[in-house]
């Protein structure tokens, strides 16, 4: 299943839906949050999915999968989970300060899907600026 699309643009959903998806979408129109994480094999490849390109602008979808926003893609990475550094956890804005503590956090939080995230697994960050609001 490919990422939803919504006036010709692809979309972003971050977490899962429901109170978090609607914190993580706070973070993103305060400006907090500022970039995020996806797995190359779960989110990308099994799901005939391109990786995000720089210039790339995205929507950003609510729980009902409605857009409340628009983001603009300004750096994409894809590296281990291990290789995640300290200015990814600050720049995703969801408290995690350092890399161990993005690793810790978002193990927990695959492992709850039912996603086993081990040192060398692939994943994509991906980092973008609020380009507006949705009205």
């Amino acid at each position: 299943m490919a990422f939803p699309r919504l006036n010709g643009l692809r979309t972003i959903e971050f977490g899962t839906p429901g109170p978090m998806r609607e914190r993580l979408n706070a973070l993103v129109l305060e400006g907090r949050k500022r970039a995020t994480a996806g797995l190359l094999q779960h989110d990308y490849i099994n799901q005939n999915e391109t990786i995000e390109v720089v210039g790339e602008e995205l929507f950003v979808l609510n729980s009902s999968a409605a857009s409340v926003g628009k983001v603009k893609v300004i750096k994409v990475e894809v590296l281990r989970f291990d290789d995640v550094a300290d200015d990814f956890a600050k720049a995703e804005g969801e408290g995690d300060l350092t890399g161990d503590d993005f690793r810790n956090s978002h193990r927990e939080y695959w492992s709850s899907l039912g996603i086993s995230v081990e040192g060398d697994t692939m994943i994509v960050t991906v980092y973008f600026t609020l380009v507006s609001e949705a009205m």
